[in-house]
């Protein structure tokens, strides 16, 4: 089954590139290359991923990726990014995008993330399919507080809804699973995302603070994903 990629891009020859190793994927896609546009058609279209450049006329990414979360779509957003625009990969990851990818870039590097991130949002639709058929079975994780319902992908706070995006919700959900044992940025790269390179360990560093700013009661000193300082991190172990 073929699946539909947004490519919002304004430089025709990176465009042209991404577009034609989508093809090699299986996928359709559709390229625009203003943000203005990008936006509207990420709001009216139906995709299962937007490649989304930071440097757009009209609107940069950093704003669309913004206001598509603000409107809680939470389709996954790959985000591409100048190589010395360390401050714009912190931000899109911070708004809500998935992953990112600095220019540069091999069209092998970025197929393999976008393998990564279909093989993820498959995982997560079948298990909420499992959940939606046999509701009762559901593997809940409940600890001073927080309850994550890893069938239904959802996760409470003194029993309130937390909103969390498909990796924020598998992160938390991968930790919790394992309390107590400690992961190293690169096991979780690779475990989380699917991928272990050099240089790309920020991007968990980002989602463990989003992650801590939605279900810690003070951020600065978790209960919930430690930090173990020189290694990583950690799961609070249950209590006995």
């Amino acid at each position: 089954m073929s699946r539909r990629v947004l490519v919002i891009e304004d430089d025709p020859d990176i465009g042209r590139l991404i577009t034609l190793q989508l093809a090699e994927l299986d996928c359709e896609s559709r390229l625009v290359a203003d943000g203005v546009a990008g936006l509207a058609e990420a709001q009216a279209g139906r995709y299962e991923l937007v490649i989304l450049d930071v440097m757009l006329p009209r609107l940069d990414g950093l704003q669309i990726c913004r206001r598509l979360r603000a409107a809680e779509q939470h389709t996954p957003i790959l985000m591409l990014t100048a190589k010395s625009s360390e401050l714009d990969r912190v931000l899109g990851l911070e708004l809500g995008a998935d992953d990112y990818l600095t220019k540069p870039f091999s069209m092998l590097e970025l197929a393999a993330r976008l393998k990564g991130m279909f093989r993820r949002a498959e995982q997560l639709a079948a298990a909420k399919v499992a959940a939606a058929a046999a509701p009762a079975a559901a593997e809940l994780i409940e600890v001073a507080g927080l309850s994550i319902d890893l069938q239904r992908h959802e996760a409470r706070v003194g029993g309130q809804p937390v909103e969390l995006t498909a990796k924020e919700f598998e992160l938390l959900a991968y930790f919790a699973r394992s309390p107590g044992r400690v992961f190293t940025r690169t096991q979780l790269l690779d475990q989380v995302w699917g991928y272990s390179h050099s240089g790309y360990e920020h991007t968990v560093n980002s989602h463990i603070n989003r992650l801590r700013n939605k279900i810690e009661r003070d951020p600065a000193n978790p209960d919930f994903i430690q930090t173990v300082w020189g290694v990583g991190y950690k799961f609070a172990e249950r209590p006995a």
